[in-house]
């Protein structure tokens, strides 16, 4: 479902993204790593757009994305980003429906799709009349998910979505669009630095180090080492936890 090739970026000549690479087939859940400065959100954005490369093509469904208006691109594909982004003077149902809005779906679809949403997102109903500043970190960040899945997209891209949210409403949020990933059949690519959230959320982890690809693989295989010191450090801090509360558990 998306494709990118030999795509580089670079800003005042200073190599962001290197040569890249990828191919995500359709449902698939693949999370992006790396450092600060890897090229993780630069490489997410060039899917929708956001940035366009300097070089290489990007393709969605076989379509280079440059050969598509970009808003009709951007509507359909979902994305969330960490500070979710909500029109702070609109309502709930309001974030959640402006964009069908825009693809002009009547009044009474919108209507029952925000009911739809909110459910789906587990969020109450009485929820939908209220404004972004009277809801709670993780129930901001549970309309923004409604609101990148109100077009219907097949692709949902998520820019460090659950970061910002405290352990417990992030491993539920997590855990949750993980279902929604799967009972939807959605094509999601997420960037985190959590290493440890992306072992427990991704079919395939893609490792990015100064913008260049140097791993690809499936969460297990990656556990077990690699010969990129690189990949090694940051797949540490998941064993490491491991091992401890092995260890607690034991004791």
């Amino acid at each position: 479902m998306i494709e990118l090739k030999s795509v580089s970026k670079a800003y005042d000549g200073h190599s962001v993204l290197r040569d890249i690479n990828l191919t995500i087939p359709t449902g698939r859940f693949v999370v992006l790593v790396g450092g600060s400065g890897a090229g993780k959100t630069t490489l997410l954005k060039t899917i929708n757009a956001l940035i366009q490369p300097d070089r290489g093509t990007v393709s969605i469904d076989g379509v280079a994305t440059h050969a598509i208006e970009p808003h009709a691109l951007r509507r359909s594909i979902g994305y969330v980003f960490q500070d979710v982004g909500l029109f702070p003077h609109m309502t709930v149902a309001q974030n959640i429906g402006i964009t069908p809005q825009l693809l002009g779906i009547d009044d009474a679809e919108i209507a029952e799709r925000v009911e739809g949403l909110l459910k789906l997102v587990a969020l109450p109903a009485g929820l939908a009349l209220r404004l972004p500043s009277q809801l709670s970190g993780g129930q901001r960040q549970r309309v923004g998910v409604a609101r990148a899945l109100a077009a219907a997209p097949r692709i949902v891209l998520m820019d460090e979505p659950f970061g910002a949210l405290d352990p417990v409403s992030r491993g539920k949020l997590a855990d949750d669009y993980r279902t929604l990933h799967r009972h939807l059949g959605l094509t999601s690519v997420l960037v985190t630095h959590d290493v440890t959230e992306a072992v427990l959320l991704a079919d395939r982890i893609v490792v990015l180090a100064d913008g260049e690809i140097v791993a690809d693989g499936v969460p297990g295989a990656l556990l077990q080492g690699h010969e990129d010191p690189r990949v090694n450090a940051l797949f540490d801090a998941p064993r490491r936890q491991e091992r401890r509360i092995r260890e607690v558990a034991g004791a």
